[in-house]
């Protein structure tokens, strides 16, 4: 059977489709997405488009292979709403540095529930769905290979959560970086570059000091002041590997089924601990 999804955000879709979908139909969605049957997807804000080619079903006076208008209209979250909701995640530094480096976090949808909100596909009422086949039901298998091929998009882009709830990427994160916490991470974030500056050397050049009074023999041999008898470690950065996590999980380039942040960090993590016993 066909993976759709290869992130946790793809999954939950699906799963949270089948909590109110016939898993029968829901399967001959699949099929219908991975056979290829799809002709033109198109997804705009919180309305999705899309042409299907349907099945010769002589029962229903369909002789020959027909194509299927699909219209998918999925409930937005109220502008009032969604200002609570922004007010809670910005109240997390979890969830605040994650959102603006283009990651959505694991337990984003716990802020949403202790809202009596939902992100996440929750019932039927999500849902406004119209499919011009002769199907009675809803949602038909044309509309549940849409399904599959809307949870395929989320891996390229899991801030479509947001848009097809009626807030895009770019107003998500405006409203995060005028809160306390995004402020401060969003000045780290666009911190200007150091221009680099040529050298004639590889080497600190010496450099001669003048000295008003001689030392004695023991302030030559062991410095005026006391070195520290203790030296503190300095604590890791809540977030590592901003460069790296600036691409996402699935970057264009990046044509694994593992994520290319986790790769990158364990990567990271190797080149530290490396030799770090020899000491």
């Amino acid at each position: 059977m066909a993976k759709f999804t290869r992130t946790w955000w793809g999954d939950r879709f699906i799963k949270a489709l089948e909590a109110f979908t016939d898993e029968g139909r829901l399967q001959r969605g699949r099929s219908y997405a991975n056979g290829g049957k799809v002709k033109s997807f198109y997804i705009q804000q919180n309305h999705i488009t899309a042409q299907v080619k349907g099945s010769i079903n002589p029962y229903f006076g369909v002789y020959k292979e027909p194509t299927y208008d699909i219209s998918i209209e999925i409930t937005p979250i109220a502008k009032t709403r969604w200002n609570e909701a922004i007010e809670k995640l910005s109240s997390k530094a979890s969830i605040v540095s994650r959102l603006l480096l283009n990651e959505v976090p694991e337990n984003i949808e716990d802020s949403f529930s202790e809202l009596g909100l939902h992100l996440l596909p929750h019932s039927r009422k999500d849902f406004k769905t119209e499919c011009s086949c002769p199907d009675y039901a809803n949602p038909c298998k044309h509309i549940a290979g849409v399904y599959y091929l809307v949870a395929s998009q989320l891996d390229h882009n899991p801030f479509l959560l947001f848009e097809l709830r009626g807030l895009s990427k770019a107003q998500l994160q405006a409203k995060l970086a005028e809160s306390p916490l995004g402020k401060l991470l969003s000045e780290e974030l666009n911190d200007k570059e150091i221009s680099l500056e040529p050298s004639t050397s590889f080497y600190t050049r010496l450099t001669q000091k003048s000295i008003d009074q001689k030392p004695t023999a023991r302030e030559f041999w062991l410095g005026t002041l006391r070195l520290p008898q203790t030296i503190e470690v300095p604590t890791q950065s809540g977030v590592s590997a901003i460069l790296i996590k600036k691409q996402g999980d699935f970057p264009a380039f990046w044509q694994k089924d593992n994520s290319f942040i986790e790769a990158m960090e364990e990567l990271y993590k190797r080149v530290k601990t490396k030799n770090q016993n020899l000491m």
